[in-house]
């Protein structure tokens, strides 16, 4: 984003600017003068884009200034590609979920449920807001690799269909106006949700830290933040409950997995990497806040799970996150929920890597030579 000049800015940069290009401006020509200010901004903002550019950057072919950074091919990231080929092969759109039963379930939930349901959705409403801003502010100008940036982009665009899911869901459960607006405004309304989002700003606007631990703490966000919540809508629908809430939970949860595994992908390209010790202090601080937001702030008894096995979980997906950014594991526990096994943030041989047919754009992942037509098949 260019920076914003204000009145006293415009006209001193615009007379430097003048000075400068050796020509006389004339005050009656307002071309000319949105010209030099124009210009002033450009100047201002290759300025802040080359100051991204430190010493250690030099040492990151992601982080390395890349003078082809605006021609995509030929590849150079084999795996980094296929990481955004998959991304581009699930996209959906809110008007694949139908919601028209869900107002019936609704309507049969106790207070308690209803009390939870609406405050996870809020959270996920305002998170997906700041995993965005965290792209475009930082990943998208950082990486200097096409291959990235595509990934990226196409990940602010699923943010916003997330965005937008969230915010129809509640729309759609919560009828009066008031309890909407608290809800949509639950970053400055609800203390539970103000502390996880202020933790991942943080990480965005914090010059001090390094982009590889940014990348770690926004793995966490998308796969320590979100995997407790997710499990808890999973567990409704192993209830029976809300059909359309808990399939566009399918939806997103294998999004953010896919996500997570991508920071995970690109950590392992970064060659300055934080001491294992840095790492673990990062997840651990992110497992922290998960389990005191879904055990205390806004515990899962609420909807007739067990706390404790909820902390364990969240103890497990952290294990499986440390795992992959090469650490061991630091709690080495199992995994208490079985009906998550297929479901869960693992990336292996679960849902998001098993691609269900229904969830792929047509012929998106496909082969060039999958493509040829021939008439000698077998029928």
């Amino acid at each position: 984003m260019p920076p914003v000049l204000n009145c006293e800015t415009s006209s001193s940069t615009a007379t430097n600017a003048n000075t400068e290009n050796g020509f006389k401006l004339n005050d009656d020509d307002e071309f000319s003068k949105k010209l030099v200010i124009s210009n002033a901004v450009d100047n201002e903002s290759k300025s802040d884009q080359n100051s991204n550019f430190d010493d250690d950057d030099d040492d990151e072919p992601l982080l390395r200034e890349n003078p082809n950074r605006f021609v995509l091919f030929p590849i150079q990231y084999h795996d980094i590609w296929i990481m955004y080929k998959k991304a581009e092969a699930s996209f959906w759109t809110v008007e694949e979920v139908d919601l028209s039963r869900d107002i019936a379930h609704w309507n049969q939930l106790n207070a308690n449920e209803k009390h939870f349901i609406t405050h996870v959705l809020a959270f996920f409403a305002a998170s997906d807001g700041i995993v965005n801003e965290n792209l475009a502010e930082r990943f998208i100008r950082d990486v200097q690799i096409p291959e990235a940036r595509c990934f990226y982009g196409f990940q602010i665009a699923i943010e916003n269909v997330h965005s937008e899911m969230y915010s129809l869901l509640i729309n759609t459960y919560v009828s009066d106006r008031s309890e909407q607006d608290f809800l949509f405004n639950a970053i400055r309304n609800l203390p539970c949700v103000e502390k996880k989002a202020k933790w991942a700003i943080r990480w965005t606007q914090d010059d001090s830290v390094t982009f590889a631990e940014r990348l770690i703490a926004f793995a966490a966000v998308e796969g320590i933040f979100f995997s407790g919540s997710f499990a808890a809508i999973f567990w409704l629908k192993k209830r029976g409950l809300m059909p359309g809430l808990t399939f566009s939970n399918e939806l997103i949860s294998r999004d953010e997995g896919l996500h997570c595994d991508f920071a995970c992908l690109l950590f392992h390209h970064i060659r300055n990497r934080p001491s294992p010790q840095r790492i673990v202090d990062i997840i651990i601080d992110a497992v922290s806040i998960e389990q005191e937001f879904l055990t205390d702030a806004l515990p899962v008894s609420l909807i007739g799970m067990n706390s404790k096995l909820m902390s364990d979980y969240i103890e497990y997906c952290a294990d499986r996150l440390l795992v992959e950014l090469n650490c061991e594991k630091h709690y080495k526990t199992a995994n208490p929920f079985e009906f998550m096994e297929q479901i869960s943030l693992e990336g292996k041989s679960n849902f998001f890597e098993k691609r269900v047919a229904e969830y792929q754009k047509s012929g998106v992942m496909s082969r060039p030579e999958d493509q040829i037509f021939v008439t000698d098949a077998d029928f």
